[in-house]
C-alpha cells in the first residue's frame, strides 16, 4: 500500500506542475488578456513572445522548463521518502534503486501530459517540449544538454521553433539509447520525444509543404506557428 501510495501521490504532484498554464497566467497577469484568444491562440513560449514581449516569453520558458525539473525531484526525493514513512518496515537500498527509476518514467510521463492536458484550461496546453527539456536536464544532464544544443543551433539557423523542437526529441531518443541509462529513463525519453513529435503533427504537415512561419515572421501565416 505504501508503494502505491508514495506513486500515486507523485503522479498526482507531477500532473499539477506540468499542467500549471504559464503562459496564460503571464497574458491574463501582464495584460488582462486570454492569450488564447491572440497569435497562434496557443499558450508556449513562442506565442507569449509574440504576444506579451521578449521578457514575458523568457519567464515563461524558464518555467515550463522548471515544471519538468521540479516533476524529476519529486519522483528522485519526496516519492522515496514518502514511501519510508508510510512502509510499515522500511524499503531496502536495492528496493529503492528499482524503485525511483520507474517513479522518474512515470512522473515525467505525467508532467509532459500535464503540460499538453492541463486540468485548468479544459485539458488544452502546450506542445510540452519545453517541459520535456527540463525532465531531460533533470534526469540526464548530458541527454538534455545534447538536445538543448540541437535545438538552439537548428533554431538559430532555420529560425523555425517547430523543427527545432521536432529534431530536439529525436536527438534526445538517439542520446538516452547511446548512453548507458536505465530501461526506465530511456522508455521515459522515446515514449516523451515521440509524444512531443506526434503534438507537432500539424506543424509537420506545414514543414512539408513549406508554409511552416519562421520565428519573428509577422502577418497571418503566425497563428500556425508552433509552440513549446
Amino acid at each position: 500500500m505504501a508503494f502505491w501510495t508514495a506513486g500515486a501521490v507523485g503522479l498526482v504532484i507531477a500532473y499539477l506542475f506540468g499542467s500549471t498554464p504559464t503562459g496564460y497566467l503571464a497574458g491574463k497577469l501582464l495584460k488582462g488578456i486570454d492569450i488564447r484568444e491572440h497569435g497562434s491562440k496557443a499558450t508556449g513560449a513562442t506565442n507569449v513572445l509574440r504576444t506579451l514581449g521578449k521578457w514575458p516569453a523568457l519567464v515563461v520558458l524558464v518555467a515550463d522548463v522548471l515544471k519538468g525539473v521540479g516533476a524529476i525531484i519529486v519522483a528522485r526525493s519526496f516519492c522515496p521518502w514518502l514511501y519510508s514513512e508510510l512502509s510499515p518496515t522500511p524499503p531496502t537500498a536495492f528496493d529503492l534503486q528499482i524503485w525511483v527509476p520507474w517513479a522518474v518514467c512515470l512522473a515525467g510521463i505525467a508532467v509532459l501530459f500535464g503540460h499538453s492536458r492541463s486540468i485548468w484550461l479544459n485539458f488544452t496546453g502546450g506542445k510540452s517540449a519545453a517541459t520535456g527539456l527540463g525532465v531531460l536536464l533533470a534526469m540526464s544532464w548530458p541527454v538534455g544538454l545534447g538536445a538543448a544544443t540541437v535545438f538552439g543551433i537548428v533554431l538559430a539557423i532555420a529560425r523555425i521553433v517547430s523543427l527545432s523542437s521536432i529534431l530536439a526529441a529525436l536527438t534526445a531518443i538517439v542520446l538516452v539509447c547511446g548512453f548507458e541509462q536505465p530501461l526506465p529513463y530511456r522508455l521515459l525519453v522515446i515514449g516523451g520525444g515521440i509524444y512531443v513529435i506526434v503534438r507537432h503533427r500539424a506543424n509537420i504537415q506545414r514543414l512539408l509543404v513549406g508554409t511552416e512561419p519562421r520565428l519573428g515572421r509577422s502577418g497571418p501565416d503566425t497563428k500556425a506557428e508552433a509552440q513549446v
